[in-house]
């Protein structure tokens, strides 16, 4: 059996390893599009919304409706594609780990 110091430093250990992953997710970029590409949304595997890009294509009064619901799309396919890039981030950092199956960080 392991002593306390030892869990202990495994646990500052895990705690600096987490830190570590997660300012990296900020640094990985992802993009979601609606539209044929025709609305680009650009983010942090942290959720950051980075850049929005909108085909001039788009920009007619009467399809204000379509343009929104274009603008919503880009978003959630972003945001699908920033937790995958963070889930996938995390994985490799705790692959290494001795952690009990179904075990998952952040707490």
């Amino acid at each position: 059996m392991k002593s306390i110091e030892d869990i202990m430093a495994m646990a500052q250990n895990v705690q600096a390893e987490l830190q570590k992953a997660q300012a990296s997710l900020d640094t990985i970029e992802v993009e979601g599009a609606a539209g044929g590409g025709l609305v680009k949304i650009r983010a942090s595997a942290k959720g950051r919304i980075i850049s929005v890009d909108i085909d001039d294509s788009l920009m007619v009064p009467g399809e204000k409706q379509m343009l929104e619901d274009l603008i919503a799309a880009a978003l959630n396919d972003a945001r699908a594609k920033a937790d995958a890039a963070s889930n996938d981030e995390m994985a490799k950092m705790t692959s290494g780990m001795p952690l009990p199956p179904g075990f998952k960080l952040p707490f």
